[in-house]
């Protein structure tokens, strides 16, 4: 077995494994480290698929900035104990039937999908680098590129104004 296989291997065990104990852990801060785990297990599955700059951006977006600010909320929130003693019975039924109407649908979304063939003789190693995702954002793409950004500015200038105090408003 060759090495690149069996790294992909341990990367899906180790992969799986801490994506169930993201769901089946008591605590949710263990549960966001968890998950943190994951998304490095899914940046060393983007390496091995030659996809350099899906794996940084998928630690720096989702691994840095989004786990803090769900470790952030969470330890706002200051969760007790009472709080997980409140489900009730149709609460876990309803989950029970979102959760068996969402494995209904993947298992008939994956029935009708159709694998594609892999010819190695038009295979292009500078699919996943960052020199070619730029030259496809501003050569190809450049207005949707531009228009989002104008989008991302505004949303900031709305976060920074709602966010700013008045003079005489109160602080709480």
């Amino acid at each position: 077995m060759s090495p690149t296989l069996s790294l992909f291997y341990f990367l899906s065990f180790l992969t799986v494994l801490s994506a169930l104990m993201v769901v089946f852990a008591r605590s949710p801060i263990h549960s966001v480290l968890y998950l943190i785990l994951t998304f490095f297990c899914l940046s060393g599955h983007y390496i091995l698929l030659n996809a350099q700059f899906l794996a940084a951006v998928n630690i720096i977006v989702y691994a840095g900035a989004i786990m803090v600010l769900f470790l952030f909320v969470i330890m706002f929130l200051n969760m007790k104990k009472e709080d997980e003693e409140s489900k009730t019975n149709l609460t876990k039924v309803a989950a029970v039937i979102v959760a068996g109407t969402l494995g209904v649908i993947l298992v008939g979304a994956f029935r009708k999908s159709q694998v594609g063939t892999y010819n190695p003789y038009a295979h292009d190693s500078q699919v996943g680098m960052v020199e070619s995702l730029g030259h496809m954002l501003f050569r190809e793409y450049l207005l949707p590129f531009e228009l989002i950004s104008i989008l991302f500015l505004v949303a900031m200038t709305g976060a920074i104004m709602l966010g700013k105090r008045e003079v005489g408003e109160r602080h709480f």
